[in-house]
């Protein structure tokens, strides 16, 4: 096992007048969620390869368009965290060893079995961005908090889309 030696989250100087005491654990705070949000990126682009059945194309179609929001998720967040002095923190060990999500289970190919796993992902993430515009809040950045809410609001609309094909009305 490696051990990794943590250094302070801001490797460079900036003129952002958010001071040190605010930029230091939000750049934590935003590696922490690049790291999920990189792994639902891929958990993604591993429903829209595998994905099989009578719904193929449309469920196809929208893993790659959930994926390509992500993908912009993924890049507000490794952006803020260099705007504020930091580095982004997105290779594959990295995540690998970060990412709070759940496990993309590899054993499944039905429409509905992608369906519910992307649903579970999607949710997960979603529970966690918004615990990251309290933090955000809490530490003082309204401007990260911002890109979070953004994050929560496209996540749960691809949410609302991924689980409607599960969904049927209440009897």
């Amino acid at each position: 096992m490696v051990t990794r030696t943590v250094e302070p989250e801001i490797k460079y100087q900036t003129k952002n007048d958010l001071s040190a005491d605010i930029r230091e654990p939000v750049i934590a705070l935003l590696n922490r969620r690049l790291a999920d949000c990189i792994d639902l990126q891929t958990q993604t682009k591993v429903a829209h390869w595998n994905v099989k059945g009578s719904s193929f194309i449309a469920l196809h179609k929208l893993f790659d368009e959930v994926n390509e929001d992500v993908e912009d998720y993924v890049d507000l967040i490794a952006e803020r965290a260099v705007q504020l002095g930091g580095v982004a923190e997105g290779t594959v060990r990295t995540v690998a060893e970060r990412s709070e999500l759940s496990e993309y289970p590899l054993d499944i190919s039905s429409g509905e079995d992608h369906v519910k796993a992307l649903s579970s992902a999607l949710a997960d993430f979603g529970t966690r961005a918004r615990r990251a515009i309290d933090e955000a809040n809490e530490i003082g950045d309204a401007d990260t908090a911002d890109i979070f809410t953004e994050i929560s609001r496209g996540t749960d609309k691809w949410l609302w889309f991924v689980e409607a094909h599960l969904q049927r009305a209440k009897k």
